[in-house]
């Protein structure tokens, strides 16, 4: 239970103001139909974060020992600093639909797409490698995603004006920050 928590909290805090969360809303902002957008936006995360979390659970397989632990538990902290760093979203990420194609498919692709290499993504692996599940972690991962993208998706721009995303970004670090002491501190031996 804790694996699933931790993922879905750390990402649902994480995915305030990221890219994806703005790519929600321009989505919901330029096609005005929220289910589908929805429901591709689930389909794409479960597809990249179980991929995210089986490549972190087999390379905590094969790469094991402290310098591993240390290396898992750096990443957290770099993760913390790199939430601190305000996304942007390109032009050409792919947004805009072609004639012919679904919200539905053109969410699902653009989201798979935005979130190769996110900082969600890492974390997705990063956790996998930390808790050994990859059900759990992709589970918590996805939930944490829908939490913080499904508003968005409803309330547009207006979801990311409840809170200032500067607020957002150093509660994520100081989650991200916390979890890369904690795993430090297992390493060492502390615990």
């Amino acid at each position: 239970m804790e694996t699933l928590l931790v993922s879905t909290g750390l990402v649902a805090v994480a995915e305030i103001g990221d890219k994806t969360q703005l790519l929600a809303i321009v989505l919901a902002t330029r096609f005005r139909r929220p289910i589908p957008i929805i429901l591709g936006i689930l389909v794409a995360t479960l597809a990249n974060h179980a991929l995210a979390a089986t490549a972190g659970f087999f390379l905590a397989q094969f790469l094991s020992g402290a310098w591993f632990r240390y290396a898992i538990a750096l990443g957290f902290i770099a993760m913390a600093v790199w939430a601190l760093v305000p996304d942007k979203m390109d032009d050409e990420e792919g947004v805009k639909a072609r004639d012919g194609a679904s919200v539905f498919l053109t969410t699902v692709v653009a989201f798979f797409l935005v979130e190769i290499g996110d900082k969600t993504q890492v974390a997705t692996a990063a956790l996998a490698a930390r808790f050994h599940s990859i059900a759990l972690v992709a589970a918590g991962t996805t939930l944490g995603m829908m939490l913080a993208n499904a508003p968005a998706v409803y309330l547009g721009e207006a979801a990311t004006r409840v809170i200032p995303l500067r607020v957002i970004r150093i509660a994520a670090a100081v989650v991200f920050l916390l979890l890369g002491l904690w795993a430090l501190a297992e390493a060492a031996g502390l615990f």
